[in-house]
C-alpha cells in the first residue's frame, strides 16, 4: 500500500479554515478547490460538510496522492481530480457557486496568479463566492517576522514565488467582478479573503 501525501500544516489549519467555510458555505452546493495538494482539506471538508460537491483539482503529478485520500475516505460528495494548471484553459469550462484555494498564490509566480483570476472569474457564477486562505502583506509590508522569513524561504527556492500584496491580489478580484466581502484574520499570520461574484 502506498503511503499517502501528508501535510502538517493542513492538519494545523484545517480547523479555523472550516469554522469560516461553515458560514460561508452554508448556502453553496458546487465548490471547486484549486490546488488540492495532498487531498487533506478535500475529505476533511467535504466529510464536514456533506452538502456540498466538493470538486477537488489539481496539477496531473498531484492526482495519485489526492487519490488515495479519496479511496480512504469513500466519500459521495468528494469527486476525484480535475487536471488543473492555472496556465491552460481546459478547467474554465465547469461552472461553480464557489471556489475555495488554499496556500496556492504565494506558491505560484504572478502570471500564473492573473490566470488564476481569469479562470475563476469564468468559472463562477454570479453571485459565486470564492475563498482564499494564505499569508498576504499590506501596504507592502509584512504582517509578521514569521511571514517575512517564509517570503524569504520561498524566494529562495523559486524567485518568482512570494507573499503576494492583499492591494495587488485584490486589483486582479476587482478586473473580473470580485468585490471584496470579508479579509478574515486567521491563526498563524494567515488570511482568508473571500470576495463575491457581480
Amino acid at each position: 500500500m502506498t503511503d499517502k501525501p501528508f501535510s502538517e500544516s493542513c492538519v494545523q489549519n484545517r480547523g479555523p479554515i472550516l469554522a469560516v467555510l461553515r458560514e460561508l458555505f452554508a448556502d453553496r452546493r458546487h465548490v471547486l478547490e484549486v490546488g488540492s495538494g495532498t487531498g487533506q482539506h478535500a475529505v476533511y471538508f467535504g466529510a464536514e460538510l456533506p452538502h456540498l460537491h466538493w470538486q477537488t483539482a489539481d496539477v496531473t503529478q498531484h492526482h495519485a496522492g489526492i487519490l488515495l485520500w479519496l479511496a480512504d475516505a469513500q466519500l459521495a460528495n468528494v469527486l476525484p481530480p480535475l487536471a488543473l494548471d492555472v496556465n491552460q484553459t481546459a478547467w474554465r469550462s465547469g461552472r461553480y457557486d464557489a471556489v475555495y484555494s488554499a496556500n496556492t498564490l504565494h506558491i505560484m509566480g504572478w502570471r500564473e496568479v492573473e490566470k488564476f483570476f481569469e479562470g475563476v472569474g469564468e468559472v463562477l457564477e454570479t453571485g459565486g463566492i470564492l475563498a482564499v486562505y494564505g499569508p498576504f502583506n499590506y501596504d507592502g509590508r509584512y504582517t509578521s517576522e514569521s511571514n517575512a522569513r517564509f517570503d524569504a524561504w520561498l524566494k529562495a527556492r523559486d524567485p518568482a514565488s512570494g507573499v503576494r500584496d492583499f492591494e495587488a491580489v485584490d486589483a486582479l478580484a476587482r478586473a473580473r467582478g470580485l468585490l471584496l466581502q470579508q479579509d478574515i484574520a486567521m491563526p498563524a499570520n494567515n488570511r482568508t479573503l473571500v470576495w463575491r461574484m457581480t
